[in-house]
């Protein structure tokens, strides 16, 4: 929707005339004869011709600047977008600053899906109409209106630029490409509201990547001002319990992803199905980091409660379960002491490991058959 608003006020707004137009025209020289030609002819494809013809044969005539104006301005109610960037071209060439010039060709560029001329149009008109938002306001009474009405019709073309760059990034399969324009925008205009927009998008693609560095440092930076992506909190926390630092953050984060699925709403368009194993294994997630991290701290009773929550949520992911049940059953044993139904529990827990293939199977049956020689009547 808001970019809706944008592009609406867009096509009823534009920059006032940017060039000088001829006020007289000698025709006793080439470029005036040629000049008074196109200003007579009313055939727009003639006209348009006889544009060009101006431009190539005079390309430093003072008046070149506005002929190009003219020509672009043609092109874009063509909808020849070839000739709309090349146009743009040249007339960015003579005057780097004009705002116009470079929206255009940003436009014909999103009508191409031409991301790197995206990239290029969007950095100039996002600059440009920058230059135009932080211009003096005139001495001149009569003109300070005029400059209102441009300065802001130059923040919404600024706007729009970031618009640009952030569609380009979401709408490209590439994750490299959405890390490209992702990053070019989080520098370029950290303050947008698409550079917010543009935090999830590029999380992922850093991952899609395999760039989990990156995807780490950014999930870091996001989390300090905002904790509601449970992909970030999960990844984050997952790497502080690895890398055991940071003890604190790893329940904060846990406790906070398991508040954030409790409370979130089935996605649009995601079967009951889906939606149940994803937030059944997120949640799960979360219990086993927040488990694990009390059982490194040898806080027992805590990572009891956090792995038996974390156990019946973990069906779906496979490797964790053994880790999960051999944690639940070294806390039960630890717990035991004077209480025979922990050491019971225990010997469950174990039992249930072994029964798994994996790293942990030989051990929790040696567990299991120490704890049935300790205490009598453990099944």
């Amino acid at each position: 929707m808001r970019a809706l608003v944008i592009l609406t006020m867009m096509s009823v707004a534009a920059f006032g005339q940017r060039h000088k137009a001829p006020e007289e025209v000698n025709a006793e020289k080439p470029e005036g004869k040629l000049m008074q030609q196109f200003m007579q002819e009313s055939d727009p494809a003639k006209k348009i011709t006889l544009y060009e013809q101006f431009v190539t044969d005079f390309p430093k005539d003072e008046h070149t600047p506005w002929v190009l104006e003219q020509v672009q301005a043609y092109y874009v109610k063509a909808g020849q977008t070839d000739q709309i960037i090349a146009s743009g071209d040249k007339l960015l060439a003579i005057d780097p600053d004009d705002p116009e010039a470079a929206l255009q060709a940003l436009k014909a560029a999103e009508t191409k899906k031409d991301l790197a001329l995206v990239r290029k149009y969007s950095d100039i008109t996002n600059r440009n109409a920058r230059k135009m938002v932080a211009s003096p306001q005139p001495k001149e009474a009569d003109e300070v209106e005029g400059w209102k009405k441009e300065v802001e019709y130059a923040k919404s073309v600024a706007q729009y630029s970031d618009y640009a760059l952030f569609r380009g990034a979401v709408e490209s399969r590439d994750p490299k490409v959405t890390i490209e324009l992702g990053e070019a925008l989080q520098q370029r205009s950290p303050e947008s509201e698409y550079a917010g927009k543009m935090r999830d998008p590029l999380f992922l693609a850093y991952r899609q990547a395999g760039a989990n560095d990156k995807a780490i440092a950014f999930a870091e930076k996001t989390l300090a001002t905002d904790q509601s992506n449970e992909d970030m909190l999960l990844v984050v926390a997952d790497s502080y319990l690895n890398q055991k630092k940071e003890p604190e953050k790893v329940h904060a984060y846990s406790a906070k992803i398991v508040e954030i699925m409790a409370a979130k709403p089935k996605p649009e368009g995601a079967s009951d199905a889906d939606w149940t194993t994803r937030k059944n294994t997120i949640t799960g997630l979360a219990h086993y980091m927040s488990g694990k991290q009390y059982s490194n701290e040898g806080k027992l009773a805590q990572a009891d409660q956090e792995l038996r929550r974390a156990l019946p949520l973990i069906e779906t992911t496979p490797a964790l379960k053994p880790e999960t049940l051999f944690m639940l059953g070294l806390a039960n044993y630890k717990l035991a002491a004077g209480k025979p139904d922990r050491a019971q529990e225990a010997a469950n827990y174990f039992r249930q490991c072994a029964a798994m293939p994996g790293p942990m199977q030989a051990q929790a049956a040696k567990n299991l058959k120490s704890i049935q020689t300790e205490y009598r009547g453990i099944k």
